[in-house]
């Protein structure tokens, strides 16, 4: 019974990741993003749309891009659901003008060596074979996507970018899908103040799915008919079908601002709005079919060297536990080109029993006069 029930959750899992019925609005079609990238903005709390300002903008908002001076890489890796998510990111920013900088941008989020328990059932007995182990092999569910961000500076306060988005998500070889969407933002500062707004699949992501029915057939020949047992035959489950459907824009406002406190420190706020047209209800201020979630952080930092940081990455009211908070913290250090940041949250919330996230970024800055943006 303990097999056959895996075998049913793997099918549970393959229902409950597709559309049932075509171009529905995905509430969380692209959730494996959701999350962040740079240890720096998730120990701020994610309030970065206006604070960001190196490679790592691929994500946050593209026109940060035009701040890069040199050519940039960027990488972090985090656990996520106590270890049992990985996800990983890396990005590279040039500068190609004194106004233009273009960036290439990589993410996958995965869940490895998920246990196929299909061919270790009897579909003739109506039970586990013998041995049951040597039947059973491993395959990963993984979201991947890759972005090319153009950013452009239009005077010394403004700059505005835009990414173009492609995903693509595999279930092993049950099912995949692919996605293409338009991010685009724009940029405001002036020596303290910074404002930013970036508008999230400002294209409506397009996702469609399909499904190889043929990964569902067992190796067991079917006696009656000659051909293999299908899926449907042994455990009267209906296969899902391919569809296509749609994610719907979120619009991210951010503001910030820097404050001197000494000529050697400096404290940096950030406050930043996400606006979803999705009717995430659920567990998030709302007002009919928007729903709103509020990011705030901030960052001290000593000599440029070194730095600590927290923030809240999400507030919201829930019916059960009442007031749910999820708060983050952070650290890095600045060695000359080379950053090195570290973030610790707790992924789910205070009244999560989700487990941790540990995010580790590194970021990189080619200093050579040769690569420096070219000046006007």
């Amino acid at each position: 019974m303990i097999l056959r029930r895996k075998i049913l959750f793997l099918l549970v899992a393959l229902v409950s990741s597709m559309p049932v019925s075509a171009q529905r609005i995905a509430k969380y079609g692209a959730d494996f993003l959701a999350g962040g990238v740079d240890a720096r903005a998730l120990g701020m709390g994610g309030a970065y749309v206006a604070h960001t300002q190196n490679v790592n903008s691929v994500y946050w908002n593209p026109a940060g891009l035009t701040q890069t001076e040199y050519p940039e890489v960027a990488y972090m890796h985090a656990e996520r659901f106590a270890g049992v998510v990985s996800f990983d990111f890396a990005a590279i920013a040039y500068p190609v003008s004194h106004q233009s900088t273009v960036g290439l941008s990589f993410f996958r989020s995965g869940v490895n060596d998920i246990k196929n328990t299909l061919n270790a059932w009897d579909a003739e007995r109506n039970q586990p074979k013998a041995n049951p182990e040597s039947y059973i092999t491993s395959f990963s569910a993984a979201d991947h996507a890759f972005l090319i961000s153009y950013a452009r500076k239009l005077n010394d306060q403004l700059s505005v970018g835009a990414s173009g988005k492609i995903i693509r998500r595999t279930i092993g070889n049950f099912a995949d899908a692919w996605g293409y969407s338009l991010d685009a933002g724009a940029q405001w500062h002036n020596d303290r103040f910074k404002v930013g707004v970036q508008i999230q699949d400002l294209s409506t992501m397009l996702q469609s799915w399909s499904v190889n029915t043929s990964a569902f057939t067992l190796e067991e020949t079917n006696p009656e008919t000659g051909n293999p047992y299908t899926f449907t035959e042994v455990f009267d489950q209906e296969l899902p079908t391919g569809d296509t459907y749609l994610v719907l824009p979120v619009i991210r406002l951010g503001s910030g601002v820097r404050l001197p406190i000494s000529s050697h420190s400096l404290v940096t706020i950030g406050l930043d709005m996400d606006i979803a047209f999705d009717g995430q209800q659920a567990d998030a201020f709302n007002a009919g079919d928007l729903s709103f979630h509020p990011r705030i952080g901030g960052e001290f930092s000593f000599r440029n060297l070194v730095a600590l940081r927290a923030g809240i990455n999400r507030i919201a009211q829930t019916e059960s536990d009442g007031l749910d908070i999820v708060p983050s913290v952070g650290a890095g250090i600045h060695l000359g080109p080379l950053s090195i940041d570290y973030g610790f949250g707790d992924f789910g919330g205070l009244v999560s029993d989700l487990g941790y996230s540990h995010r580790i970024s590194v970021h990189f800055e080619w200093r050579r006069s040769q690569f420096r943006r070219p000046s006007e």
